[in-house]
């Protein structure tokens, strides 16, 4: 018989795998997968309300700036036929002293409930235990990945698969019209808009403030470059708190317009609220938070948003819930021992 003509020499075997016609497994083989790939995360997230659209722009950026990733190893893609209809990421990195194992995956709503996902993640756990053996082992080490609880095959997927959760995770928003309070800056600092020349500086105040944090990303060249490179990058939406020409706190705004788009919502993001330690417990997250909702008040946001670790040891939770601020979703960090 001869080969399904979709198919290629570097097919991927996945163990388990439903029995499809036409489906098989392949890695990454460049940008010209990357319109497929956004197919499948955009309609996923519609389906799931996630509404969080990417642009190939977007995704080649994070391609190209994930520490210590290599999409043509760490990613795996199903195709039927010629078609992508599902994605697995495998991603390392180490956290609070812990290294962890995570995938993430991707699956078309038109192919779910069949088995794909399921088969993908298992590969996924395959591949990343033979790389946490090559890479040493030991203890302290676990696959992990991430769910919307509003997304029940994810979750129940990850459940299933003996995944727990380790963490939780708050999405928060108020409408840009409810009143504000009065909340100045402290003495001593000042707000001023943030000029090319800034941006890196507060990028590394940022990673600084949130090392203090659980599973915070350690600071990198990657991680700067990928903030740097985003098309969704809008210092002009950077509320910073200096001192001198030191960085005390920022929240640095975001708008994404394809976002508001699929959800018919005009939202702006509070993507990170962020004091260092000199400068905390004395007003400055709250002024800055204010003046941020106020710059997406007048760029015609409607709504506010931002993520919270639910157990943030900071009290960012209730400052938040103090400024009008209420939880509209919940995401899970889930663990597994390897």
């Amino acid at each position: 018989m001869s080969a399904d003509p979709a198919t290629s020499a570097d097919d991927i075997a996945v163990e388990g795998a439903p029995p499809i016609a036409g489906l098989h497994f392949r890695p990454y083989r460049g940008p010209a997968d990357l319109p497929g790939m956004i197919a499948v995360r955009n309609a996923a997230a519609i389906a799931d309300r996630s509404f969080e659209i990417e642009t190939e722009a977007e995704l080649a950026n994070t391609l190209a700036n994930r520490e210590a990733f290599v999409p043509e190893r760490d990613i795996v893609l199903a195709e039927l036929g010629d078609r992508i209809v599902a994605i697995s990421h495998e991603l390392v990195s180490v956290r609070d002293g812990v290294r962890v194992y995570d995938s993430y995956g991707h699956v078309h709503p038109d192919v779910r409930r069949r088995g794909i996902g399921r088969a993908m993640l298992r590969n996924a756990e395959t591949r990343l235990r033979a790389r946490a053996v090559a890479e040493g082992g030991g203890t302290g080490v676990f696959l992990g990945s991430w769910a919307f609880e509003m997304s029940p095959g994810s979750v129940a997927l990850l459940d299933a698969e003996g995944y727990q959760v380790v963490r939780w995770f708050f999405e928060m928003e108020r409408p840009t019209a409810d009143p504000l309070l009065e909340a100045p800056l402290p003495d001593g600092l000042e707000l001023r808009p943030v000029c090319p020349e800034d941006v890196r500086p507060v990028l590394m105040a940022d990673f600084e403030a949130f090392q203090d944090h659980w599973g915070a990303r350690p600071f990198s060249e990657e991680a700067i470059r990928e903030v740097e490179g985003s098309p969704h990058t809008d210092p002009s939406l950077w509320m910073v708190a200096w001192a001198g020409d030191e960085v005390a706190g920022s929240v640095l705004g975001s708008i994404f317009p394809d976002d508001n788009e699929a959800s018919g919502v005009q939202r702006g993001w509070l993507d990170r609220v962020s004091v260092r330690r000199p400068w905390r417990h004395r007003g400055v997250a709250r002024a800055l938070i204010v003046a941020a909702i106020r710059a997406l008040r007048e760029r015609g946001m409607e709504v506010a948003s931002l993520g919270v670790d639910a157990e943030n040891q900071t009290g960012a939770l209730g400052l938040y819930e103090g400024l009008g601020f209420r939880p509209v979703k919940r995401a899970m960090a889930y663990r597994k021992s390897i």
